[in-house]
């Protein structure tokens, strides 16, 4: 690579870096900002944890992407493998139903859920958490592509006769041969989850849950900073998770590049 293009790559990199950086240095500015004297305070931060409808908004928040992360995982991937195995003629089938979500926008999809949410309070109760069920929908699409992509990468008939010829029941398959092989792509999975579900607004308003988009929606009209604060604190664990992800895939690249 010439000199020219080096400098053109890290210009471009340069004008990215600012125009990414820059409205979290603001955030970070107006969340620190001291609205009586000059000066800093952390005040807007340590309302993450002394608020209590703060605080127990992002506890919601964080419980149901962990349940979404393993529901999307224990429905999705096995079901995804069965197909690539025993049933290909329905992969369209299946990949058209994950993706049917992103044609429906959020206010149909309450709607039209109405009704069955009416069993689900009666059976589970009337819990933030039965959101969950919501959120596998809406993360269907997006886990459907890293783990399609993922399963594409490797050859899943041979690794799975190979570890059935050798007396590996279907569990022992998938969970010991499968997912160390695909395990990049679950984990863009369960992190694009992780961020649909810390974002999502419109369907936890509609239905009345307090979830941590809902709260920094209502604390910002009457306490910016805590709003902004909360709003910086979610996108730093986006961009932590990315960076794991990142760290984490070029982690096993390397280890299979010195392997035997």
């Amino acid at each position: 690579m010439n000199l020219g293009a080096k400098l053109f790559r890290a210009t471009l990199w340069v004008l990215f870096g600012l125009f990414f950086l820059f409205p979290l240095y603001a955030m970070a500015d107006f969340s620190t900002r001291n609205m009586i004297a000059d000066g800093r305070t952390l005040a807007a931060w340590a309302n993450l944890v002394a608020d209590d409808a703060l605080y127990q908004s992002i506890v919601v928040s964080l419980l149901l992407a962990v349940l979404t992360v393993i529901g999307v995982l224990v429905i999705l991937l096995p079901t995804m493998i069965w197909v690539r195995l025993r049933a290909r003629w329905m992969s369209g089938v299946l990949e058209f139903s994950c993706l049917l979500p992103l044609t429906i926008p959020a206010l149909v999809i309450v709607v039209g859920l109405r009704n069955v949410y009416l069993w689900v309070t009666y059976l589970f109760g009337e819990s933030a958490l039965t959101l969950t069920f919501v959120y596998l929908v809406l993360v269907f699409p997006f886990a459907y592509r890293a783990l399609d992509a993922a399963l594409s990468s490797i050859d899943l008939p041979t690794l799975t006769e190979a570890a059935r010829s050798l007396g590996a029941g279907w569990t022992s398959t998938i969970l010991r041969v499968v997912v160390p092989n695909i395990w990049s792509g679950i984990l863009s999975a369960a992190f694009i989850s992780i961020a649909v579900v810390l974002g999502e607004y419109t369907i936890a308003s509609l239905s009345g849950y307090q979830t941590l988009p809902v709260q920094i929606v209502a604390i910002g009209k009457s306490d910016g900073p805590t709003s902004v604060a909360a709003s910086l604190a979610v996108l730093l664990l986006a961009f932590i998770l990315l960076l794991a992800l990142s760290l984490v895939s070029r982690g096993r690249r390397g280890v299979r590049g010195v392997a035997p």
